[in-house]
């Protein structure tokens, strides 16, 4: 790197100050907990890095005693966060946790030079953020050996840095985010439903064993070998309540004629990004294009789960169009591919997919989610604002860089409230930029 292209960014020094394991407040006992189908494509994704920050630079030592305390209460119920992965004697993969276990990994730092302006300002995830958050480059499939929880403290000169990586092959979106609130709440108002087995049952023996893993390195960079891939930029951008209404009325203006639902909040922003993005990429008209979401299947599937299932009960649902076609009609014809692909997943093609995949296990990486992709994962129904730990709501929450690959989205709640929402996109860099300057995407209101 050339001296003057060091930006102040890259001479930000995270230092780590300190290392323990939490373990849940009493003993629990051995446990063991078979992963299912719904767990085990995602052994070969990374694990899913979360970052909050909160504002307020006083009592560093004191917040970090209450977190590791919240963390022990909180554990007694979520136990498996504390556990490592395992494989039974007929080499079927399942959490296990004893008391004997290290536990969740805690991790203190320091960071003064970093405020929460800097990061509640930042648009791109940067190599700071990415200081910020522990196992940058980590397989799931490392939980063999390593915590399935890795949290890192970081004290900034204005407040505090929550950095956590969770091991995606054991929980998703809906819980970690269960998760995060009863910690928030320093205690468990509604215990985990941890019945894996319930959702479905059957035991699938998969002959894995770590792959030398040649992208985790110290700086986090888990986006492959820049020689091979076009370099990515990753960043957010903010669709005000007001933005996101526009767009909704603009895609339900002309609804079909078929009968169908209007198109909800999430289908309209969904055929949103995906015509921009698209448009950005500047595909030829031929060219497919595939949108993928990666869908809470609770309610879906039979019988239902409750809202505090653990573990993994999502399932990615592909459409595809050529780019063509896709520009070439109305918004609406975009958000009904989305809806008719959402509402066509019910109970009989979960099961179908289920019994597709037991079949002939495959394990996909993180980057597998089509030709063309805008990959959407996260949800702005999460609560991510109202995990207050008594300091007060978090100033930002954002991913880390792990599983990001060119066409990945993470939505978010706006921290405006409302109906505002963050979309944090993933886009090869010339796409991203034309994508900046798309003034019909930006929405200006």
């Amino acid at each position: 790197m050339a001296a003057e292209s060091v930006t102040k960014d890259e001479m930000v020094k995270v230092k780590v100050t300190g290392k323990s394991q939490v373990k849940p407040g009493k003993d629990i006992g051995r446990r063991e907990c078979q992963l299912v189908t719904f767990d085990l494509p995602y052994l070969a994704f990374y694990y899913n890095q979360k970052l909050l920050f909160y504002r307020g630079g006083d009592g560093f030592e004191e917040k970090v005693e209450k977190l590791k305390d919240g963390l022990r209460v909180v554990l007694e119920e979520f136990y498996q966060l504390a556990g490592k992965l395992g494989k039974d004697e007929e080499g079927v993969f399942r959490v296990e946790y004893d008391d004997e276990m290290d536990g969740v990994e805690v991790v203190e730092a320091v960071a003064e030079g970093i405020s929460i302006d800097d990061l509640a300002a930042e648009e791109e995830v940067t190599s700071t953020m990415k200081q910020l958050i522990p196992f940058n480059g980590i397989l799931n499939l490392e939980g063999l050996h390593r915590p399935l929880l890795a949290v890192q403290l970081t004290k900034l000169n204005d407040g505090l840095a929550i950095g956590c990586a969770f091991n995606h092959a054991i929980l998703d979106g809906t819980s970690t985010w269960h998760f995060m609130g009863s910690w928030a709440q320093n205690s468990v108002t509604v215990p985990p439903f941890l019945e894996r087995t319930k959702a479905r049952n059957t035991r699938v023996k998969l002959d894995l064993s770590l792959p030398p893993n040649p992208h985790a390195s110290d700086d986090g960079d888990s986006n492959g070998d820049a020689k091979h891939v076009p370099p990515l930029r990753e960043r957010i951008f903010r669709f005000s309540e007001a933005a996101v209404g526009k767009i909704k009325s603009k895609v339900n203006a002309n609804p079909p004629s078929d009968g169908s639902k209007p198109f909800t909040t999430f289908q309209s922003l969904g055929a949103h990004v995906w015509r921009h993005v698209t448009l950005a990429r500047n595909l030829e008209r031929e060219d497919y294009t595939v949108f993928t979401v990666f869908a809470d299947c609770r309610k879906r599937v039979d019988p239902p789960m409750p809202e505090s299932y653990f573990g993994n009960l999502i399932q990615a649902i592909f459409t595809v169009t050529a780019a063509g076609l896709l520009l070439a009609n109305p918004p609406e014809f975009c958000a009904s591919t989305i809806q008719k692909a959402i509402a066509a997943h019910d109970a009989k093609a979960i099961d179908a997919r289920n019994t597709e995949w037991e079949s002939a296990p495959k394990i996909f990486q993180y980057k597998d989610a089509g030709v063309n992709c805008v990959a959407v994962g996260s949800s702005p129904r999460f609560k991510v604002y109202d995990v207050d730990f008594g300091w007060g709501k978090p100033e930002g929450v954002r991913s880390g860089s792990n599983n990001r690959f060119d066409g990945m989205v993470y939505l978010y709640q706006g921290k405006s409230g409302g109906g505002s929402i963050d979309v944090e996109i993933s886009l090869e860099a010339r796409a991203m930029e034309r994508l900046e300057k798309d003034k019909e995407f930006l929405v200006e209101v």
